[in-house]
């Protein structure tokens, strides 16, 4: 009677012991579907335009499936980094500049986001800029340019302001033919102008002639030869948000003041000769996140 005991003992132990196991078999199974059925979150980029040139402005689109992601995705090119904002519930938009002083070929796009990392290799083609002889009169140098109006100018085209206020296609600001397009190299006064590019668009408006703001935003610069605007002139920028900013140089006269909100096609000044001009006319230089692009094709599509 005394060795049953044990035996007994024994065959509970082990019951014991298959019973856990078996429960913990049977746990285990029943979790495996619910996790086989969990939505794979994937990382969705999209390139617009996916054949650049140099001075387009390059559109990268971020899907994130994963809607309670704390993060922003990040967007890089090199060293450089880029910021996405939300254009859409979890989708982000960043814009990348491309300019004359680059050199063509591949540019390797990094983008984070969702705990994950891509790379995209985006080829970005060549462009012929022509180049342009100069001759300005005494006192309109284009090295002219005072210390006021420089840390002026460069505060302004860094602007990185969240909101979004543009709309649709840009306008022309000047109903002028358009006399000297973007990326021209120049010689100013027989000096060939190292690391210089038109950064912009001329319009050969008449003297007074009417100019409007190409999109919505809202009056983040007015400078005027008597604060030392010497090269610049006369100037308006209008910061049309998310790193996208107009500025708009030789005017006769300003029609806005900092601060004003304008919309698409109201009046902000007039074409002159401030500056360094050597007659009538408007640039319009188109930045994004602090480097001058392209405006044209701001104005033939749409840029969400």
């Amino acid at each position: 009677m005394t060795n049953e005991v044990p035996t007994i003992n024994y065959y509970k132990n082990r019951c014991r012991f298959n019973i856990s196991h078996t429960n913990l078999l049977i746990s285990l199974c029943a979790t495996l579907p619910i996790i086989s059925t969990l939505p794979v979150s994937a990382l969705q980029l999209q390139v617009n335009p996916t054949n650049p040139r140099l001075g387009d402005t390059v559109s990268v689109f971020i899907n994130l499936d994963n809607p309670d992601s704390p993060n922003k995705p990040t967007i890089s090119v090199g060293e450089k980094t880029y910021p996405a904002f939300e254009v859409a519930p979890n989708r982000y938009r960043a814009l990348i500049p491309t300019t004359p002083l680059e050199k063509p070929g591949t540019r390797k796009i990094r983008v984070t986001g969702d705990g994950q990392v891509k790379e995209l290799s985006v080829p970005v083609a060549n462009r012929k800029f022509p180049v342009q002889r100069i001759t300005l009169p005494p006192g309109k140098s284009a090295d002219g340019a005072t210390e006021y109006e420089l840390n002026r100018v460069a505060a302004f085209k860094a602007l990185q302001t969240p909101e979004k206020y543009w709309k649709g296609a840009f306008l022309n600001p000047n109903n002028g033919r358009l006399s000297t397009g973007y990326g021209v190299r120049r010689y100013y006064n027989g000096k060939f102008a190292k690391d210089y590019y038109h950064r912009g668009i001329d319009y050969a408006g008449a003297d007074g002639s009417r100019v409007v703001a190409p999109a919505a935003g809202k009056v983040a610069l007015v400078g005027r030869v008597s604060q030392g605007f010497r090269v610049h002139g006369n100037v308006v920028g209008i910061d049309h948000g998310q790193g996208v900013v107009s500025i708009f140089m030789h005017l006769s006269r300003i029609n806005v003041k900092e601060g004003d909100f304008v919309k698409a096609g109201q009046l902000i000044g007039a074409v002159g000769s401030t500056g360094a001009a050597t007659g009538p006319h408007l640039h319009w230089g188109l930045y994004v996140n602090g480097q001058s692009v392209d405006p044209i094709p701001w104005k033939t599509k749409t840029f969400p």
